[in-house]
């Protein structure tokens, strides 16, 4: 939606987007790593048979701790929201092994056979790995996955409405525009789909897909930017009765990669267009629109440059008030 944030959850919902046919490689790679790793570190002498190494003492050693590497490696692809940097591991690892089975090679009591047997099979592993790592950076730079670099806001504000009419206009996300300022336009494309359009620093502008993945009435929304988007943003509004019978509490958690990354991000704040103030400004102005109607606006907002506090007294008016 218009508002990116951190949800808890948002970077696992967020990666599950990118194209299915990588998550589920990188998934097979994860339960490869962790059953590879449970086999050296519990039969490393089958292991070393296997693979056609000698067995011996050193051997069954570093099988174990290659062992503990690959567990550590499979849990994090496995639980991680971004797996790229444990499939980077794992490619790391794969260059260890390849020259260890180099330099077994060497040795006469290896079964040589066997080995080169292993070491194609390790290189072809190592190829999947590098692969995988490519398409999940990749589709980070596309918005397939929530960025390394991406920014975590929260913000909240009481709304002096129920939680129900609160809801209903968040709801209508063609309402957005009147108090989001730099959002041009939101289009429903679908049951829970739309398309926007906002202004970006430098006079530019960005254009993304999104999908609302989570719809509680009177309680909560979340949503995601779609896979291609020029901004990557994900998070949720949630609705509550504020204490004491004073309206309704509202919750903005918010993840987003600013166009240009954190670069751009501090260069925009150096032009008065820092998003997290943004966020701000429209929490502000979605108060002023469901408690009066409209945005108020100050003087400050309305002239440029210095004016004065008051509007000046015409000569005609002074005149008369003299009299």
């Amino acid at each position: 939606m218009g508002l990116q944030t951190e949800e808890r959850n948002s970077d696992r919902d967020y990666g599950e987007t990118q194209n299915g046919s990588t998550a589920r490689l990188a998934n097979a790679l994860g339960w490869f790593s962790i059953g590879l790793g449970l086999a050296e570190l519990a039969a490393p002498r089958s292991v070393a048979e296997l693979i056609g190494v000698e067995d011996d003492d050193r051997t069954r050693k570093v099988l174990r701790g290659y062992g503990a590497r690959e567990i550590a490696a499979g849990i994090g692809i496995l639980s991680r929201p971004q797996p790229a940097g444990w499939l980077w591991s794992r490619v790391a690892g794969d260059i260890m092994d390849l020259s260890s089975l180099g330099s077994a090679l060497n040795s006469n009591r290896s079964n040589r056979a066997r080995l080169r047997a292993a070491t194609a099979a390790v290189i072809g592993v190592t190829a999947l790995d590098v692969k995988c790592a490519l398409d999940l950076q990749r589709g980070a730079t596309n918005g397939g996955t929530s960025p390394k670099r991406a920014v975590h806001r929260t913000k909240t504000i009481i709304v002096n409405r129920s939680p129900e009419e609160v809801y209903r206009f968040w709801h209508d996300f063609t309402n957005l525009p009147t108090f989001m300022k730099h959002l041009e336009s939101v289009q429903m494309t679908g049951d829970n789909r739309s398309h926007w359009k906002a202004t970006a620093p430098a006079g530019k502008t960005v254009e993304w897909d999104a999908e609302v993945i989570d719809d509680q009435p009177n309680s909560r929304i979340a949503w995601r930017s779609l896979e291609g988007s020029d901004v990557y943003n994900t998070g949720s509004v949630q609705f509550e009765r504020a204490p004491g019978g004073r309206g309704t509490l509202v919750r903005v958690e918010l993840q987003y990669a600013p166009p240009g990354g954190v670069v751009g991000a501090t260069i925009a704040k150096l032009f008065g267009e820092e998003p997290e103030q943004q966020i701000e400004d429209d929490l502000h102005a979605f108060k002023q629109v469901l408690e009066t109607g409209e945005v108020v606006k100050s003087d400050a907002s309305i002239h440029r440059g210095m004016h004065p506090a008051q509007p000046p007294v015409r000569e005609e008016s002074m005149a008369a008030s003299a009299h």
